[in-house]
């Protein structure tokens, strides 16, 4: 601890103590503990799992469309079953590692089995990924069933838990909802809803509407943090989306967020391009002589930040 209070890149989220803010976000890429171990060496502050599921879909419609602005995917959750996953968790607990695992079920019941079994591996943290809208059907996402997964959850752990929603209609509802229900962080955002179209044929690709993220939502859920800074929500924010290099994590710790996920952009060179961020961000608080502390909510009008 004492390490961390003499680094200006030091953050906190969730109750780890972060040598930096940059944050791995759930994903294909969280999918092993080879590559969660390299991503935290090539210095993640922390990494969040591939989100476990009780049952998940068959393997075989996991797609990836890259695109100019990020990329469209099909994929949703962890083929591996919950005692693989939990013999990995027990794992990073014994390292310490700051590891937040991912969770989601099919109903609220489930998914408070789940977290429930996951605390008991020592796991120091979860992000609840309950806004995925790659599900059978898409996802129409409501308060109501915000708050009836997260307060399933609590009711049965007391690990800090962030709960990651999708920039978007009644975003502030949601998190209202959240909240009250017992989160302890929220994550914005998950992806939102895309489609691509090959311009010859007319044919959708990837046969629909599935889940977007890269640079082209930045502008979206920087608008929407900020927002929900300037309204009063207090609680803690991990800004995801777009994040590309270290003026991008500056620009959503600047608009209220207390930790940046990276995700899409580590799809090319993938612990190189983590480096590349976090180093770069070291690099970038060095010569503006700040802080992340700071830098959090500095965009803000005084007396809101």
């Amino acid at each position: 601890m004492t390490r961390l209070l003499h680094n200006p890149a030091a953050a906190e989220i969730l109750g780890l103590a972060l040598t930096s803010p940059v944050v791995v976000g759930s994903g294909l890429l969280t999918d092993q503990e080879r590559n969660i171990r390299r991503l935290l060496a090539a210095g993640a502050g922390a990494v969040v799992t591939k989100t476990i599921h009780p049952n998940p879909a068959p393997s075989g419609s996991e797609r990836l469309l890259h695109l100019p602005t990020g990329m469209i995917n099909s994929t949703t959750y962890s083929r591996r079953g919950i005692d693989q996953w939990c013999a990995m968790l027990r794992r990073f607990a014994a390292d310490r590692l700051p590891v937040i695992a991912s969770l989601h079920a099919d109903s609220p019941a489930e998914l408070a089995e789940l977290a429930a079994a996951v605390a008991d591996t020592g796991c120091r943290a979860l992000e609840l990924g309950i806004s995925c809208m790659n599900e059978d059907g898409g996802l129409t996402d409501t308060a109501e069933r915000v708050a009836a997964y997260t307060g399933a959850v609590r009711s049965v752990t007391t690990l800090p838990f962030s709960v990651k929603l999708a920039a978007g209609e009644r975003v502030r509802e949601r998190v209202d909802a959240a909240v009250a229900a017992g989160a302890d962080a929220i994550t914005l955002s998950d992806t939102i809803a895309g489609l691509a179209v090959d311009p010859k044929t007319g044919r959708v690709l990837l046969g629909g509407t599935f889940g977007y993220s890269g640079p082209g939502i930045k502008p979206l859920v920087l608008a929407e943090i900020y927002e929900l800074r300037r309204s009063g929500v207090q609680v803690p924010l991990m800004g995801s989306g777009g994040v590309q290099s270290a003026p991008d994590v500056a620009e959503y710790l600047s608009v209220g967020a207390d930790a940046v996920q990276v995700y899409t952009a580590l799809h090319r060179n993938m612990h190189d391009s983590l480096a590349g961020i976090r180093e770069g961000f070291d690099d970038w608080l060095r010569d503006h002589g700040g802080t992340v502390a700071a830098l959090v909510g500095r965009s803000l009008p005084k007396g809101e930040a």
